[in-house]
């Protein structure tokens, strides 16, 4: 059973003390595939000593996360630039709007937005959408996008059905991660009626945790309880639903 976690920032300082150990624990456990999501460039360093440690697990993404959009915005843009023409990259990511910290910079988060679909086009890359508390600002973006070369994933996905559906429409897969196995996370009540071959799995590690872990530093291996709880919502077995979800992972970041 191959697991693909594709959406974990083992580089985070959160594992400064344990990183080996903890990616270990997820590789004994079958995660063996790791997709990591960039957030601006003062990781770019940690994450390159990340990808020399693991070069045949680790994937990595370039982009400036929504919440890192600030005055230097078009500088951290230069700096995506620079990385992709470089050196090969799986996605631009994390991109995309979070209202929920900072309502005053929606302008500027829209227009680096743009600017990233701009560019994971130009080098025929998925995106990994970052949506909080903006969701109707960010299917605006895919509507004014959307065409063959926009394809992705919506991580985190923490909508209702109906969005659900409506991102799906716009070539992304639904990353599912630990809100999952939450009491009132809310998708578990409609999940089973999203087909298999739209989901993935993530852990956004450090972050939300999954229960029973809730509250806690979220790693690699807890994405083990997310797929205990797809398996139970879809009545299948783990290993189908890890071999579905990996297979889907390949489809999006072809590797």
């Amino acid at each position: 059973m191959i697991i693909t976690d594709t959406h974990t920032h083992l580089y985070s300082e959160a594992f400064d003390d344990d990183r080996d150990a903890m990616v270990q624990r997820a590789i004994d456990l079958g995660i063996t595939r790791f997709f990591i999501p960039a957030i601006d460039s003062t990781y770019t360093d940690a994450m390159f000593r990340l990808e020399a440690d693991y070069p045949d697990k680790v994937f990595l993404m370039a982009g400036l996360h929504p919440t890192h959009v600030k005055e230097n915005y078009r500088e951290e843009l230069q700096h995506v630039e620079r990385l992709l023409s470089q050196k090969p990259f799986c996605a631009v990511g994390e991109i995309g709007i979070d209202l929920y910290w900072d309502t005053s910079t929606l302008d500027i988060q829209i227009e680096a937005f743009h600017h990233q679909i701009r560019l994971a086009k130009h080098y025929q890359l998925p995106i990994v959408i970052h949506c909080r508390e903006a969701f109707e600002e960010i299917f605006e973006v895919l509507e004014a996008t959307k065409d063959d070369s926009l394809f992705g994933i919506f991580h985190c996905f923490t909508g209702n059905e109906e969005q659900a559906h409506r991102a799906i429409s716009y070539n992304m897969k639904l990353g599912i991660g630990g809100v999952a196995t939450f009491k009132n996370g809310g998708i578990d009540a409609f999940l089973d009626k999203i087909d298999l071959k739209h989901i993935v799995l993530e852990t956004d590690a450090p972050y939300l945790a999954p229960v029973p872990y809730r509250g806690k530093r979220n790693e690699s291996a807890y994405i083990i309880k997310v797929l205990e709880k797809l398996s139970e919502i879809y009545g299948l077995p783990q290993t189908t639903i890890a071999d579905i979800t990996t297979q889907n992972s390949k489809d999006v970041f072809k590797i």
